[in-house]
């Protein structure tokens, strides 16, 4: 990994997405957030919307994401904002989404997500689910998109990762849990390190394209992410949720939107964020926040997107 400066913003952990975004004009800019119809990922369009991009929000449930989208308009004023089916884990959904997207692509939010699934699930390739979603999914549509994003001279992809990274890297040897036991949290980090190497890539590989892409952390935000760890929580994990320092979906979009739209960041590539300042590279075991180097590292990175290619191909 090369070393630079760590880059930093004036903006930090209470920053709210609509002061990232505060006097930027993204008329005649074309987004997609993944994962729209809920959470961040409503407040990320939201945002976009309100500086006048056209947004796409690639979701699951149609019905959904289009009242989502009724809902921005009225707020915004923004007529150019729509709902596409997007399932994620579905080679052939991913597909039809990209061969649909017609015209450049200024900025991909790959907001979606699932966290810390109790039990091991696998898609009907046999993929564990986690590392399906989070990763594969957004690979596969980040890279058919790819002529749209080349198109735009200057398009921005931003991989909402966490810091969960932290507690695995890719384990190439047995990634879909074949041979391991199973563990949520390993497989959650594990495809939230997916997330940053996937950003680590393409600021390489697509760099001559002027693509930039960066991944962060958005913070923790109260949503149904965290529903499976609420389920026959004791009282011991409950009142570590009482007390966690929870932003509020406006902050915790900040950093995406930051990312996705801000002028303090063109040109800035491959690096990962979180409260809206590059995070800090650490080896600390007991670290909460900061990156670890093997989510940076640029050899898994680039073994990730072949390994990653082959089994969308497959």
């Amino acid at each position: 990994m090369s070393s630079h400066t760590r880059f930093t913003t004036p903006y930090g952990f209470e920053t709210t997405s609509d002061e990232v975004i505060a006097d930027v004009d993204l008329t005649g800019k074309r987004a997609i957030v993944t994962g729209a119809a809920s959470g961040i990922g409503v407040e990320t369009a939201r945002a976009l919307a309100g500086a006048g991009a056209e947004v796409t929000l690639a979701v699951r449930n149609v019905d959904a994401g289009r009242q989502v989208a009724a809902e921005i308009t009225a707020k915004t004023g923004n007529t150019k904002v729509i709902a596409a089916p997007l399932e994620l884990t579905d080679r052939r959904s991913v597909a039809a989404f990209t061969d649909a997207w017609r015209g450049p692509l200024h900025i991909l939010v790959n907001n979606a997500g699932i966290m810390a699934l109790p039990e091991l699930h696998r898609t009907a390739e046999g993929w564990e689910l986690q590392f399906a979603t989070n990763h594969l999914g957004h690979f596969h549509l980040t890279t058919g998109l790819h002529r749209a994003l080349a198109e735009a001279r200057g398009a921005r992809v931003v991989s909402v990762s966490s810091n969960g990274h932290r507690t695995s890297p890719i384990v190439f040897d047995d990634i879909h849990f074949e041979r391991r036991a199973y563990d949520p949290w390993l497989a959650y980090g594990q495809s939230k390190t997916g997330n940053v190497l996937l950003a680590v890539e393409i600021s390489t590989r697509w760099a001559d394209d002027g693509i930039t892409a960066n991944a962060l952390m958005p913070g923790g935000i109260r949503s149904g992410l965290q529903r499976h760890q609420l389920e026959n929580a004791t009282p011991e994990i409950l009142e570590i949720f009482d007390n966690y320092p929870w932003k509020t979906l406006e902050q915790g979009a900040a950093t995406s939107v930051l990312l996705a739209a801000s002028p303090l960041v063109v040109g800035v590539t491959g690096r990962y964020f979180e409260d809206c300042n590059e995070a800090e590279l650490t080896t600390d075991p007991d670290a909460d926040s900061g990156v670890r180097p093997h989510a940076l590292d640029p050899d898994a990175a680039a073994r990730l997107w072949h390994v990653s290619l082959d089994l969308i191909r497959s």
